[in-house]
């Protein structure tokens, strides 16, 4: 990048942000006006493209293609998106803002710019998501499935939520008052408050009271009604059964509000002597970190609305939001969960990986006739992933496991796996990321957990986090010991493997092998001096040379044979010098086609900058997790997949590797992927040069509904595994049919 007087400067000479080269001194070509590809005016803002990205979750959630309750579901998703939007992102833009920041983005805006269109953008998808919300409501209505008030209810409805509120709900509660004696209570993240006026006959005062509603595991924020699908939101139960917290007293009004934390909890790790208390500490304290947002009722009263903001610094005006019905629609994930299969999209359940559920042992299949390419969700990570992790617990020939973990689910075998191999006496080191964003709580469990059955747990490298999906299993074959390896794009997380598309291998490659040792040996100790990858790219010192390197050496291929052509598939394109060399590609005539889940900086289709490239986004019933790479390279492909996006923190800021898929049949399967992505006519959106993205949706003409790219691989998966179950009965004696049927 340039450096700003510099920019400043070849601006004012052409005065549109172009710069005016000539040709050399022999040639009499005429003056080529090059754009200046540091202006700003090429690049779009990272918070607005990923607000744009959240619009089109919600708009999966007006879709009337999708059943009902899928749509209930991207509602709940869409508004978890926007307040953790508002702990991590707006969070940290206030943060800068608050401290005088002036530094501009590549995109041209200071924090506090950024923070104006944001709130601008939110408050339209605040609006748009009520909007979508009461159309959805009344639907749902139609088969009996309501969130009704209570005020509505019927007299016998009343007095049995009233038994279930004081056996179940009102132990938990505690009243808060505000006088002298007791402060403003401190409201904790993510929490659903009442606030209200309390007034007792024999004091002419008027106090101010504050219930949190004990949303949980346990507590349901949408409380059932009988045996029906009707239901009454906890706060209003609460609201309307106030005599048991205050007797004889009159309630003079009572309002929900909603309160969201900043999650970024600054500290030097670098000076840290011990990470885990470090880490300890800064999940404590995010609990008292600002409020970056609280949300009220719109017709509550002025005053009181005005004592609320004002009490322990609870928000400012921007950051105060107005709500007309219920809020917190994150909780509608409870209703999303209904159990009424003709409100839901045809069950999925991953089949099992066919190479692998005819093979006894799953290192014989992957060393005879690996190595295999896994597809989650479509093939399942419990007989895929974790059974390549139980059978090296048990198997004797195995000596010792490696592993990175980032993020882990309570319902997942790994840690078990882990620990059992340990019991079992063979050597095994797992790298911890205790700072993976809102699992750190989890993870110092888990190390804990590990530690405590001898397993040899390290943190990392220090200022790095550890992003990479990795996996060695070091086993003595007959001609030796062997390096078996899972590397992935997506977590070892049982419940996310169903739910997100991530890509992995499973090979004994020894280039690869060797490789990953030394990725470890760098994981544990910080050293990175004289180490050697022949394979594997590693950032932050290999990846983004490389990248850079791959995509400039296509543009001279290009130059030289024609067919140059790249494809990215990635969660997010925000690194400033890969967009820039991506355009250099575009003008070169390079093909670039970028699957971008959804921030994307890079404006496609610009005439005379981006011409060559096309941006699409693919939003569906799985959310769109694995990271690919592709080179044609003339001829000579090259295909990647791994855990970095194009992202400047992946690239510069974390221990990422992206990892070669070099066998023929492998990468038959990518291309497959790569084609049904791009060709998608269900699930896909377009991106316009403005940052605007088009929904195709069309139909065949007098047809159906095209089917989008996760359906076809759903259904590609389900034949493969059908047709494996037919060459396995035929092969079985007509005698053990029987016996089995």
């Amino acid at each position: 990048m340039k450096s700003k007087s510099r920019q400043s400067k070849e601006s004012s000479q052409t005065g549109k942000g172009d710069r005016v080269t000539q040709a050399g001194p022999r040639s009499v070509a005429p003056a080529v006006l090059e754009p200046d590809l540091d202006a700003p005016k090429w690049y779009l803002n990272r918070e607005l493209t990923w607000l744009a990205f959240n619009r089109r979750v919600l708009a999966e959630a007006a879709d009337p293609r999708n059943p009902l309750l899928e749509r209930v579901k991207f509602i709940a998703i869409a508004s978890s998106n926007l307040d953790e939007f508002f702990m991590k992102r707006m969070g940290g833009l206030q943060l800068q803002t608050a401290a005088g920041v002036q530094v501009r983005t590549v995109d041209g805006r200071t924090p506090a710019q950024q923070m104006a269109e944001c709130y601008d953008e939110v408050h339209d998808l605040e609006a748009e998501k009520m909007r979508i919300w009461t159309a959805l409501a009344a639907s749902l209505h139609e088969h009996g499935v309501a969130i009704e008030s209570y005020a509505d209810l019927s007299e016998s409805d009343r007095e049995g939520l009233r038994q279930h509120y004081e056996n179940n709900i009102f132990p938990l509660l505690t009243p808060q008052t505000l006088d002298p004696a007791h402060p403003f209570p401190w409201i904790s993240n993510l929490s659903l408050n009442l606030w209200m006026s309390v007034r007792y006959p024999s004091d002419d005062r008027t106090v101010m009271a504050r219930v949190k509603v004990p949303v949980g595991p346990d507590v349901p924020r949408f409380v059932r009604i009988g045996a029906t699908h009707r239901f009454v939101p906890l706060e209003e139960l609460i609201s309307n059964n106030l005599d048991t917290l205050f007797p004889n007293a009159d309630i003079d009004a009572c309002d929900v509000f909603f309160v969201t934390r900043n999650a970024n909890v600054g500290h030097d790790d670098e000076a840290a002597d011990d990470l885990l208390a470090l880490i300890e500490n800064e999940v404590r304290e995010r609990q008292f970190t600002p409020v970056v947002r609280v949300i009220v009722h719109a017709d509550m009263d002025a005053t009181r609305r005005g004592r609320l903001v004002a009490e322990r610094e609870l928000g400012s005006d921007d950051d105060d939001f107005e709500r007309s019905g219920i809020m917190a629609l994150r909780h509608l994930s409870e209703i999303a969960q209904l159990d009424i299969p003709d409100l839901h999209d045809p069950t999925h359940r991953p089949v099992d990986f066919p190479p692998l559920k005819a093979a006894p042992n799953i290192f014989h299949a992957i060393r005879d006739r690996g190595p295999f390419l896994l597809h989650h969700p479509y093939y399942a990570f419990s007989s895929s992933v974790e059974r390549f992790l139980k059978e090296a617990s048990d198997d004797p020939k195995v000596r010792g496991i490696k592993m990175t973990l980032y993020r882990t689910s309570e319902d997942t075998k790994v840690i078990e796996y882990l620990i059992d191999a340990a019991n079992n006496g063979k050597q095994v080191a797992v790298v911890v990321e205790l700072k993976a964003r809102f699992d750190e709580a989890a993870n110092i469990r888990w190390a804990s957990r590990m530690e405590e059955a001898g397993i040899h747990v390290t943190y990392g490298v220090v200022g790095l986090k550890t992003h990479c999906k990795v996996i060695q299993v070091v086993r003595r074959d007959f001609d030796g010991l062997r390096l078996y390896t899972h590397m992935g794009t997506g977590n070892y997380h049982a419940g996310t493997a169903r739910l997100y598309t991530d890509l992995g291998i499973l090979s004994c490659d020894r280039s690869i092998g060797r490789d990953v040792i030394e990725l470890f040996n760098y994981l544990t100790t910080g050293y990175q001096t004289d180490r050697h990858f022949s394979k594997l790219l590693p950032a932050p010192t290999v990846l983004k040379g490389s990248l850079i390197a791959k995509i400039r050496r296509e543009v001279r291929v290009h130059e030289a044979s024609g067919d140059g052509h790249i494809q990215f598939k990635i969660n997010a394109l925000e690194d400033a010098d890969i967009t820039q060399e991506l355009y250099r590609a575009s003008r070169a005539g390079v093909k670039v086609d970028l699957i971008v889940r959804d921030s994307c900086r890079l404006r496609p289709g610009v005439p005379g900058v981006s011409d060559n490239i096309r941006v699409i986004s693919i939003v569906g019933r799985f959310l769109e997790h694995s990271r690919l790479y592709y080179f044609r390279n003339g001829g000579l492909e090259e295909y990647y997949i791994g855990s970095a996006d194009a992202m400047t923190r992946n690239l510069e800021q974390r221990v990422e590797v992206l990892c070669p898929i070099e066998a023929p049949h492998l990468r038959i399967e990518l291309r497959r992927m790569l084609d049904l992505w791009l060709g998608d006519k269900r699930n896909a959106w377009d991106m316009d040069a403005d940052g605007k993205y088009t929904h195709r949706s069309p139909k065949a003409d007098g047809g159906d509904e095209p089917l989008g790219a996760q359906a076809l691989l759903v259904r590609s998966a389900q034949r493969a595994f059908e047709e494996l179950e037919r060459k396995t009965r035929w092969r079985t004696p007509k005698y053990l049919r029987k016996r089995r049927s």
